[in-house]
């Protein structure tokens, strides 16, 4: 059974457009290896609240998709060991 989800991913911008998108690429095609893209939104560059490792802008994209209820550990895996990826955040839609 597969859940719906969104998840929020801020992207480094210090390695330039080309990494960008392919770190954007790579994280769709996650998504659509384990479950189904419904849409994904491109916030573009904004400030952080607080700088992540002495960066204080950001890529933002917000990834909507359904998936099996394993898939968003995984999802977050991936993320935390991917250099150019600042923070992710993961929600279950509907709570």
């Amino acid at each position: 059974m597969a859940n719906n989800y969104e998840a929020m991913v801020v992207y480094s911008l210090k390695h330039g457009e080309e990494t960008l998108a392919g770190l954007k690429e790579r994280f769709q095609t996650l998504i659509e290896e384990h479950g189904a893209m419904a849409e994904v939104k491109e916030w573009g560059k904004r400030f952080l609240k607080y700088p992540i490792n002495k960066e204080t802008e950001g890529h933002y994209v917000l990834y909507y998709f359904s998936a099996p209820p394993e898939f968003p550990l995984e999802f977050q895996r991936v993320a935390g060991i991917t250099d150019g990826v600042l923070r992710t955040l993961i929600i279950r839609q509907g709570e």
